[in-house]
């Protein structure tokens, strides 16, 4: 008797819990997606009219979905904007941890060689860098680098982005000459394609900021004063008045202000103010 009950199969010895169950008949969990298309439109609605909470609230919720839902892909997806939004916000914990989580779930999928997983790795070394720990951020940019440059073509937008973020954690190495060449590297990917003027803009406002850290104000005064023109032509180019453009206009004011150039600092602050009033 104990033999032929070796032999029997799971379902010939237990009932299912009614008769519309069939959860012990299915050898893998099933997955509940989450419509990450939909969520990422909501979430760019939100903050074009500059409502973090709100982004906060939606990015949390369905986070949670899709880590009931075992939505591996999904949750993947949103803990990658959850680590930019909280790196945004100042939290560090919360940044580290979605970020950690990322490349977690991006190594069980075994995606961290694609260009999702340069991504996810680009953002955690951002996150890392943004909170004092530049050293930790560098490794995970090359990694993110050899992904891109393998798989992007040259004129890709996200290359620049890639140079630009790692530049920002050369420079708090000290690693000027390096840093200088990614930055040329990023303007010569922005200027390939039209419609970049903010990510050039950006750029050039970098630019200002690693002269100033390897030479001083003075003796990179020179030097400052050409990247602030450049960086104030590209934020002067007619395009679209849209929250991407609000963001860079608040997020380059505090530069142009602390280099003394007070009144263009204001204007975009004025700017970003009149699109997030009109959204």
């Amino acid at each position: 008797m104990k033999d032929d009950f070796a032999k029997l199969e799971r379902e010939d010895y237990t009932d299912p819990q009614c008769p519309f169950c069939t959860d012990q008949y299915q050898k893998e969990p099933q997955i509940r997606p989450v419509p990450t298309a939909r969520i990422l439109d909501k979430l760019d609605e939100l903050f074009s009219k500059n409502d973090y909470p709100g982004a906060e609230r939606l990015l949390l919720y369905w986070v949670n979905e899709a880590t009931l839902g075992q939505d591996a892909r999904g949750e993947f997806q949103l803990r990658n904007e959850l680590m930019g939004f909280y790196r945004k916000q100042g939290n560090k914990a919360a940044a580290t941890e979605n970020a950690d989580r990322a490349l977690a779930l991006a190594e069980t999928l075994g995606i961290l060689q694609s260009v999702a997983g340069a991504t996810a790795l680009l953002n955690a070394a951002t996150v890392r860098k943004a909170f004092g720990m530049p050293g930790e951020a560098i490794p995970l940019f090359e990694k993110a680098r050899a992904v891109y440059e393998a798989e992007l073509k040259p004129e890709d937008p996200r290359l620049a982005g890639l140079y630009n973020n790692m530049s920002l954690a050369l420079v708090d190495l000290g690693l000027f000459s390096e840093a200088r060449t990614l930055y040329q590297m990023s303007i010569s990917v922005l200027s390939a394609t039209e419609k970049n003027e903010p990510e050039l803009a950006i750029t050039y406002l970098n630019l200002a900021n690693l002269e100033e850290a390897e030479k001083g104000l003075e003796d990179g005064a020179a030097s400052i004063e050409a990247d602030l023109a450049a960086a104030e032509s590209y934020l002067n180019a007619e395009q679209p008045q849209n929250g991407n453009y609000a963001f860079v206009c608040e997020k380059c004011a505090p530069t142009f202000d602390y280099y003394g150039h007070f009144a263009f600092a204001a204007e975009l602050a004025e700017r970003a103010k009149r699109i997030y009033e009109r959204a």
